[in-house]
């Protein structure tokens, strides 16, 4: 099996996890969009990994980074991005 990461992240107000696919258009990455709201948890994310046709690496934990929306400016809004490695399994898209 291939791994890959996903990552979850915050888009015009909307949480959404895709699977970063090397190689493939960014149109064409598998995502799940979690709508407005609070943080996803861990099990709404593992379910929406494994309804994308993935599932975790061994011993994978969700690793939180921040960083400024313009990286040159130390007073812009902060930016949430969660990361984890993951792999296909049977019927998920690689």
């Amino acid at each position: 099996m291939s791994e890959h990461t996903a990552q979850l992240s915050i888009r015009t107000g909307r949480w959404t996890l895709y699977v970063v696919l090397l190689g493939v258009p960014v149109s064409q990455w598998p995502e799940h969009d979690f709508g407005t709201g609070v943080v996803p948890t861990p099990a709404e994310r593992s379910r929406a990994l494994t309804d994308l046709g993935f599932v975790f690496t061994d011993g994978a934990e969700w690793a939180w980074e921040e960083y400024p929306e313009r990286s040159d400016d130390d007073s812009s809004p902060v930016r949430l991005l969660a990361s984890v490695r993951v792999c296909s399994r049977d019927g998920g898209r690689s």
